[in-house]
């Protein structure tokens, strides 16, 4: 956990432009759709669900109040949008002002209209500014350069050595960069003309870090940018991942065990810190692995007092959010009990119901199974019982 006074890593993302070149039809580009999400929506997920990223906030124009709420209003851990300017270095400069109220490490820039930045991409840059104060993502130039006269006429080939073509997210220190733009605004009387941050570093000598940037980190900027975004995203495989999770607990004298969330009458009671429910943190635990989200233990310790008998349903349900946050949609729980008792089977469809509500889909995607262990080892003894269970996702569908 992070100390409450530890440096924050913050991000911008610039969403003011009106991106007339892909045509107006739907508003402008950063509210179009993209598979199902806008494009907003897209470039803002990836540093949302970085474990690196603690804040972040969109600049939007002024008269995109009503789009952004559409496009990001399920993002609640979003900081307010702020209003930009009439350029791009002024939108930037007023997410800074924004974000100087707080005790930022670094921040990194990002275009709205670049929708497939990955988490590699975020995690270069904020690994290269551990030791340098401007870091840009470029793609080393591949094809011939020429460079033409006003009239369309090629004058000469521009050697490509050395040349690339730059990306975002940009990364900084946030106090250089903040001071950096203003200084321009200060010193330039009222150029604000810049068209990204480097080119702010750039001009007060600050040294600028290249990494490595990505081949599908591109920038929707005309019609037939989108189109191709489009055929993109629906082309693409989906992201589908398993997650396994397995719990035992003890039985001891009682007279009631709770099963994926049902109170059952039975002979002898489980043991544990919570309510004991194998088959819920069976399935808690898978629901964690589909994102590589460690265990349950890891999330509510059993030697923190305020999970006492607590109902393992919290435990499930804080899972699945966790699964929703990083833009993943769970399709498919299922769930394995092996005991001798209780009898599983009447019982199957009330368990079945509970899990449906908890994750928020229907009955008939939650699979209920019962088996003994044929009064062999510690279940077959009546000892204890064990919970089997495997959680599906599929990643980018919410």
């Amino acid at each position: 956990m992070r100390s409450v006074n530890a440096p924050i890593n913050a991000a911008i993302i610039v969403a003011g432009g009106r991106g007339q070149r892909v045509g107006n039809a739907g508003g402008p580009k950063q509210y179009l759709d993209l598979a199902g999400k806008s494009v907003l929506a897209h470039a803002v997920a990836p540093f949302l669900n970085h474990e690196n990223i603690h804040q972040v906030v969109v600049v939007i124009h002024e008269d995109d109040g009503e789009l952004y709420k559409t496009a990001l209003n399920d993002h609640a851990s979003l900081l307010a949008p702020v209003t930009g300017g009439e350029t791009r270095q002024l939108s930037v400069f007023a997410g800074l002002e924004h974000l100087s109220k707080s005790k930022i490490n670094k921040v990194l820039i990002h275009d709205a209209a670049r929708p497939f930045v990955d988490e590699n991409t975020i995690s270069r840059v904020l690994a290269a500014l551990d030791d340098s104060s401007a870091v840009l993502p470029a793609i080393a130039v591949s094809d011939t350069i020429k460079r033409a006269d006003l009239d369309g006429n090629v004058e000469e080939t521009v050697s490509r050595a050395g040349l690339f073509a730059a990306q975002t997210p940009q990364g900084f220190d946030f106090d250089t960069i903040y001071k950096l733009h203003r200084k321009a605004r200060s010193e330039l009387a009222g150029r604000s003309d810049f068209t990204d941050d480097a080119a702010i570093a750039e001009w007060a000598g600050i040294q600028v870090q290249l990494v490595e940037g990505s081949t599908k980190n591109r920038k929707i900027t005309t019609k037939t940018d989108l189109e191709e975004a489009r055929r993109y995203m629906n082309g693409a495989l989906p992201d589908v991942r398993t997650g396994h999770g397995y719990d035992t607990h003890q039985l001891v004298p009682g007279d009631a065990v709770t099963l994926c969330g049902v109170l059952l009458a039975n002979t002898k009671s489980l043991s544990g810190h919570s309510d004991a429910d194998v088959g819920l943190h069976a399935l808690t635990d898978a629901v964690l692995g589909t994102i590589g989200a460690g265990d349950i233990g890891s999330h509510f310790p059993p030697s923190d007092p305020q999970w006492k008998d607590a109902q393992s349903h919290q435990f499930l349900r804080h899972a699945v959010g966790l699964v929703e946050a990083k833009g993943g949609t769970i399709t498919h729980c299922d769930v394995t009990l092996i005991c001798e008792a209780p009898k599983i089977g009447p019982h199957r469809d009330a368990m079945r119901t509970f899990v449906a509500e908890i994750v928020g889909f229907e009955i008939d995607r939650v699979s209920v199974k019962a088996t003994t262990n044929e009064r062999i080892g510690f279940v077959g003894r009546e000892e204890g019982i064990v919970a089997l269970a495997t959680a599906t996702v599929v990643m980018g569908s919410s």
